[in-house]
């Protein structure tokens, strides 16, 4: 199967989890199942726009108390003629007609009223210094839209136009299934053993993309351990790395036969990469076979596991971002090589590419058979 059609297949395979009300706190990373509409007026009550004054009709005005944000208003409304000193964000005594700021004004003790009272003495300007209930935003005002991801500023202005809950889709969970005798999960390999780079990448791939890692287990080179990680995973997709291609010590496509799982992606015309697949099981939950190397697992992930969370996790179908790449490069025929490309679309000199590549790039450039120096190709991000 050819790059574009695998991920597009990754990406259409699974339809987005059910939704479910979610208190608004709770809800960072989750995709809106419906829009978020303002619930209450913002500001929710007349209030103060700069410390100052509040006064009524013309000066001088006599000051009759103060009242400060989270304060109520004591003494009514304010008659022509006076003032309260008043904080930032408090409420706005009625009849108070402006704010004078504290720069815009003088105050003088005794002067014009009875012993002991305070007088301002000032111009109301253009500008009152008032902010008037539902000036920013009236009830029913969109806030987010369906298909958005509920970041911390969205959940925010959630919570100031009054929502407590939202409708948010359930994110995916994502087991991960580290295959391979020679694999450990600590310490200083010793000869003949790795250590385990998937975790660690597919838990910030699935996290970007709106899921969660749920569990990782490491797993020797046995079909029988491989057989019950599988039936036992009760998360909506796993992921297994190593165990991919055709090997002595590769089980993963064998026993997806014998468990009937329909294989919608079996093998993909790029380099690396090539023996990556995804496959679904009888009871819908989906398997992401990722190659045992480090850099071809990591492109693996980045073409199947990535578009698919994100589809599970209700976020709409997004273009992938094309830029333009520079310098030499060696390309598949039939397929495409990915390789790793600098800001500037620079790709990475000739030599090993690994995780080194990927890191210090940033971003792996998609180049189709036809590529030539200067064409613009999609991007993937590296996590």
């Amino acid at each position: 199967m050819s790059w574009p059609d695998a991920y597009s297949t990754a990406r259409d395979a699974a339809k987005p989890l059910a939704a479910e009300l979610v208190p608004v706190v709770e809800a960072t990373g989750r995709v809106l199942a419906a829009a978020v509409r303002c619930e209450r007026p913002v500001p929710a009550f007349d209030n103060a726009a700069m410390d100052g004054f509040a006064v009524a009709g013309a000066g001088p005005w006599a000051i009759r108390g103060r009242v400060l944000a989270g304060a109520a208003v004591d003494g009514g409304p304010l008659s022509p003629g006076t003032a309260v000193e008043i904080g930032t964000g408090a409420l706005l005594p009625a009849g108070a007609e402006a704010v004078l700021p504290y720069e815009d004004c003088r105050v003088e003790d005794g002067v014009g009223a009875q012993i002991g009272d305070r007088v301002v003495i000032g111009v109301v300007g253009a500008r009152r210094h008032i902010r008037r209930a539902g000036d920013a935003l009236s009830p029913g005002t969109l806030i987010a839209a369906a298909g958005r991801t509920v970041t911390a500023t969205v959940a925010a202005a959630a919570l100031q136009a009054g929502a407590e809950q939202v409708l948010a889709h359930r994110p995916p969970t994502v087991t991960m299934l580290v295959t391979g005798d020679e694999v450990i999960t600590r310490g200083t390999p010793g000869p003949g053993q790795v250590r385990d780079t998937f975790t660690g990448l597919v838990t910030a791939i699935a996290t970007r993309a709106g899921g969660r890692l749920a569990t990782s287990r490491r797993l020797p080179d046995d079909p029988g351990a491989l057989g019950e990680a599988l039936a036992g995973a009760g998360t909506d997709v796993i992921a297994v790395s190593g165990s991919s291609s055709a090997g002595a010590a590769d089980h993963l496509h064998r026993l997806l036969g014998e468990v009937g799982a329909t294989w919608l992606v079996r093998g993909v015309a790029c380099r690396p990469g090539h023996p990556q697949a995804l496959a679904v099981l009888p009871d819908g939950r989906f398997v992401v076979s990722l190659p045992g190397n480090p850099y071809a697992g990591l492109v693996a992930a980045l073409t199947l596991l990535e578009p698919l969370v994100a589809t599970l996790a209700g976020r709409p179908p997004a273009s992938l971002p094309t830029a333009t790449v520079t310098g030499p490069a060696t390309l598949m025929p039939g397929g495409v090589r990915i390789v790793p490309a600098g800001p500037a679309g620079d790709l990475a000199a000739a030599g090993p590419v690994g995780l080194h590549a990927a890191a210090a790039a940033g971003t792996l450039a998609v180049l189709p058979d036809d590529w030539t120096d200067g064409d613009p190709a999609v991007t993937l991000i590296v996590p």
